[in-house]
């Protein structure tokens, strides 16, 4: 499938994306080669696979919910631009 100039407007316009004249060409260019990439797909043989509408259809691992400090005080504070003990430092804000 590709795309002719007047689609690709049209597409921009639906999308709310203005699109100088100058910028149609390559704005088709990538979008010709995301179709062609899409069309790569129909030549995978699903045969034999269900549809797969989506995760919510797997049971979720459970684990014990529980609340910790993480074990490593150290690596998160390590980005800290502050920090007082075990704590991140941040400006007063009320006076």
């Amino acid at each position: 499938m590709s795309l002719d100039p007047a689609t690709v407007r049209r597409i921009a316009s639906l999308a709310r994306i203005r699109v100088e004249e100058r910028e149609v060409a390559q704005l088709q260019n990538e979008l010709n080669t995301i179709l062609g990439w899409i069309e790569q797909l129909n030549e995978v043989n699903v045969d034999g696979i269900a549809p797969l509408t989506g995760g919510a259809q797997m049971a979720l691992k459970m684990r014990e919910d529980v609340v910790t400090d993480g074990g490593y005080p150290e690596q998160v504070l390590a980005n800290a631009p502050d920090r007082a003990g075990p704590f991140f430092a941040v400006p007063k804000v009320v006076e």
